[in-house]
């Protein structure tokens, strides 16, 4: 079955930090570019960080140096590490999948998980 599947997404202090991690099954994960996306309500879905399947990696200018994707190609796995969490992070976040060139229909996404940031 081909599918993203998130968790890690929780309550926490603002300062805090969580790690949110997005096991995919039914792909060659390898292949394919992973983000991270969010969406604050009443806003539209943005994207955070991606990592490529090349490892390359790029960040939206609100997370650079507060947070930071890796892959772990064995576990088939990306993961969102977020550090000094602010109220403004406070989102559903979702994990997307792939492949370079390849049409947007065939995009797979997550169910999503909530980040709540308390000030």
């Amino acid at each position: 079955q081909v599918q993203l599947v998130e968790s890690g997404g929780g309550l926490v202090q603002a300062g805090g930090s969580l790690r949110l991690s997005c096991a995919a099954s039914g792909i060659r994960f390898s292949s394919y570019d992973m983000d991270w996306y969010r969406q604050a309500p009443g806003k539209q879905r943005e994207l955070v960080a991606g990592i490529r399947s090349g490892g390359s990696t790029n960040y939206a200018d609100s997370v650079k140096g507060r947070f930071t994707i890796s892959r772990d190609n064995a576990k088939n796995t990306v993961y969102l590490q977020m550090n000094n969490l602010k109220p403004e992070d406070t989102a559903v976040y979702y994990c997307n999948a792939k492949v370079a060139g390849a049409p947007r229909s065939l995009e797979l996404w997550g169910q999503g998980t909530l980040v709540t940031v308390s000030s």
